[in-house]
């Protein structure tokens, strides 16, 4: 992607259109103002802080209709940004499903005013900025997220083993920074075993161009190991890294991880309501020295798969 879509710079447009004259110049004026400490605080482990740093240069009394037409200001600018970071064939090949799924999200909010969820706005400003890439067509990756060492020591001081703590350390975990990977609620074409595993090879690919980074991870209650006999259609989210050299991190249970396991499941919402099942949240972390192998690998697989 070196360009976008003519239909996605009339979309991105349009929904700048939308506002008064003033309301423009405040948009462009928070565009400038809130890329370097969103930038900034796109290390930081709270996912939001990036939009957060919108809001304080939009100011207290901005609209959603404001909120819309700041990303689609970043969008319409994304090209340069993504050619700036330098990311693989693998992120940018993704982009143009993206930002068709973008534009036809702030074009059919901004028709029906409806409000900007939380969630929506800290994942578009995040993406507009190039601070998260796309990894699959359901997944997202944050470029840079710390993985601090007290939850990893905590995992073993709670009876869940040390060897995490090792390949931990061996990653050099504590002073690196690390990708992590999010779901897109809106998009979930991808959620299955082919959409994972191109979002951890696509992880992969960031790796070798990045040296720096230890690897890539995730958070979720769908890594928890009890769903490999309540869900096993979902085992494979937990497995697969596992087998590829990934390891786990307990995180504990919590009202949000109940909540959002019962959402698609009778099964698992029956056996929670009953008391017979508590979801937990598991990390999956996967090293670059065992993660870009695995790719390669895969790679390897899928080329013979093709040619046969």
């Amino acid at each position: 992607m070196e360009t976008l879509s003519p239909s996605q710079v009339a979309a991105f447009n349009a929904v700048r259109a939308r506002l008064s004259a003033e309301d423009r110049v405040r948009v462009d004026i928070a565009s400038v103002e809130a890329v370097e400490p969103a930038t900034t605080a796109a290390r930081h482990w709270n996912f939001d802080l990036p939009a957060h740093a919108a809001d304080q240069a939009l100011g207290p009394d901005a609209t959603d209709a404001m909120r819309r037409a700041l990303v689609a200001t970043w969008a319409l600018e994304l090209p340069g940004r993504a050619k700036q970071a330098a990311l693989p064939g693998e992120v940018m090949e993704l982009y143009p499903y993206w930002l068709d799924r973008m534009a036809e999200f702030l074009t059919s909010a901004a028709d029906s005013d409806a409000n900007y969820d939380a969630d929506h706005w800290a994942k578009d400003v995040r993406l507009a900025l190039v601070l998260s890439v796309p990894g699959s067509l359901t997944q997202n990756i944050d470029l840079s997220s710390p993985l601090g060492p007290g939850q990893v020591v905590r995992n073993g001081l709670h009876g869940h083993g040390w060897a995490s703590l090792i390949r931990y350390t061996q990653a050099r975990g504590w002073d690196r920074p690390w990708l992590e990977t999010h779901t897109e609620g809106r998009q979930l074409v991808d959620f299955n075993e082919a959409g994972w595993d191109r979002t951890w090879a696509t992880g992969a690919a960031i790796c070798k161009t990045r040296p720096d980074v230890a690897g890539m991870f995730g958070s979720s209650w769908f890594f928890d190991p009890p769903l490999e006999t309540i869900s096993p259609r979902l085992a494979y989210l937990r497995l697969n890294p596992l087998k590829g050299g990934a390891f786990i991190i307990h995180q504990g249970p919590a009202p949000i991880h109940s909540e959002r396991a019962s959402a698609s499941s009778p099964t698992r919402k029956a056996l929670i309501e009953r008391g017979e099942y508590t979801p937990s949240s598991w990390l999956v972390a996967w090293p670059r020295s065992a993660l870009i192998p695995w790719a390669e690998q895969r790679k390897v697989a899928l080329e013979m798969q093709a040619a046969a």
